[in-house]
């Protein structure tokens, strides 16, 4: 008798054979219908949006005209803010986003291309410059990714040089075809912690430190 019990209790009973692999079938079946209840995964990060960029002079843009690779391009912003598109002749591009310019763009081929679907896109963006001059390591002209801070420009300048009158630096811009002087004190804003001083730059700027 007690050979026997021995062996019966060495492996499940039928039942719980049976128990165990209607278990496993059902969470089998559950993993799919759980994954697909499951909350969606958050989109991926995208690049900032750029519906606010005004175009300059300089900048390189790509002119895509869908369905027409002959009116598709490449093309520069002059110095008068212009481009020239087929067709149409020059057109005014510098302060506008690429949406509108885009918009312009369609507006004018409607009168030869049946529906266009135009896209603007920002190749290079050469207008989003400043400049920083005098008593810094590195002189000279920067490109502007990202906002961009007297603190930050004076980093990618390299930093101030042993001499420089930190209590003097001057913001130059150019406003409505007038020049306005921004003053920055720099010792305050170390000393002090007066973020005031810190101020944002535009692009086009130029950041002088006597």
């Amino acid at each position: 008798m007690r050979r026997a019990l021995a062996r019966t209790s060495s492996g499940p009973t039928p039942r719980a054979s049976w128990s165990a692999t209607a278990l496993l079938a059902a969470s089998c079946v559950a993993a799919p219908v759980a994954a697909q209840n499951a909350a969606p995964a958050p989109p991926a990060a995208s690049h900032p949006d750029v519906a606010d960029y005004k175009i300059g002079a300089g900048d390189s843009l790509q002119l895509f005209v869908w369905k027409e690779p002959e009116l598709t391009r490449e093309v520069t912003v002059r110095i008068d803010g212009k481009i020239s598109v087929a067709l149409l002749g020059d057109i005014l591009a510098a302060g506008r986003s690429p949406g509108e310019l885009a918009d312009e763009v369609t507006r004018g081929l409607s009168r030869f291309v049946s529906t266009p679907t135009v896209t603007v896109s920002v190749n290079q963006p050469r207008s989003t410059r400043f400049f920083v001059l005098g008593m810094v390591s590195r002189s000279g002209e920067f490109a502007m990714t990202s906002p961009t801070t007297v603190v930050q420009a004076l980093a990618v300048a390299g930093g101030l040089r042993e001499y420089a009158k930190t209590d003097s630096i001057v913001v130059l811009r150019q406003e409505g075809g007038k020049s306005t002087f921004l003053p920055v004190n720099y010792k305050r804003l170390m000393s002090d912690r007066d973020a005031s001083q810190n101020i944002s730059l535009r692009p086009g700027d130029t950041l002088l430190v006597p």
